[in-house]
């Protein structure tokens, strides 16, 4: 499936822009936030695991999300490489506050249709601000190496982002998913307002 160009465009159009002092925090504690990043690649591979199972009939999703769940294992072991390369170690994970957040916005108890809406909308949500993030991370640190290992992260969210876009709009009415997908980012911009801002946590 291809990466349509106006996904991209509009991968940075998140309601709330993050906080330009989160780079700079993150600079400063970059065992934990490379930590972080792990379990999130982690975290990303499993999520797609859990999509397949459930919706095994859905051969699309299925072939789409496969070589995304090798890609994610494949992000989670360079992070974990450039971990070691550091003499840094992979600390414990935490609670993710953005994403139980987040969860609370899902449909829960309705259509199985509008529950795939929602888990589809919401991990591309993710992948937005991870985007996003590495964005950041890619023009404030001074590591050029990082800059540049982050940069290439950058890209592959981007690319997951449109993904998860576009197969909702292949199962579900692309009004619909339009509008809930209004609804997600205004959601999720009042999440990010809250929430603390950290140099330990990449969301």
């Amino acid at each position: 499936m291809l990466v349509n160009e106006e996904a991209q465009k509009n991968i940075l159009g998140l309601q709330l822009p993050t906080d330009p002092r989160w780079a700079d925090l993150a600079a400063m504690r970059l065992e934990d936030i490379l930590t972080d990043h792990a379990y999130c690649e982690q975290k990303a591979a499993t999520s797609c695991i859990s999509l397949i199972q459930k919706h095994a009939d859905k051969e699309a999703l299925v072939n789409e999300l496969a070589p995304v769940v090798t890609e994610e294992w494949g992000h989670f072991r360079l992070v974990l490489q450039e971990l070691r390369r550091r003499g840094l170690q992979l600390g414990k994970q935490r609670k993710d506050e953005y994403v139980n957040k987040l969860l609370l916005f899902q449909t829960k108890g309705d259509s199985a249709e509008k529950r795939l809406l929602d888990q589809l909308l919401m991990m591309a949500l993710i992948e937005a601000r991870s985007c996003e993030r590495f964005k950041r991370l890619s023009e404030g640190l001074q590591d050029a190496y990082l800059c540049n290992f982050y940069r290439r992260f950058m890209e592959s969210e981007a690319g997951h982002y449109a993904l998860f876009i576009q197969l909702a709009e292949l199962y579900m009415d692309k009004e619909k998913v339009h509008i809930r997908w209004a609804e997600w980012l205004q959601y999720e911009a009042e999440v990010i307002n809250i929430l603390e801002v950290r140099g330990d946590r990449m969301h």
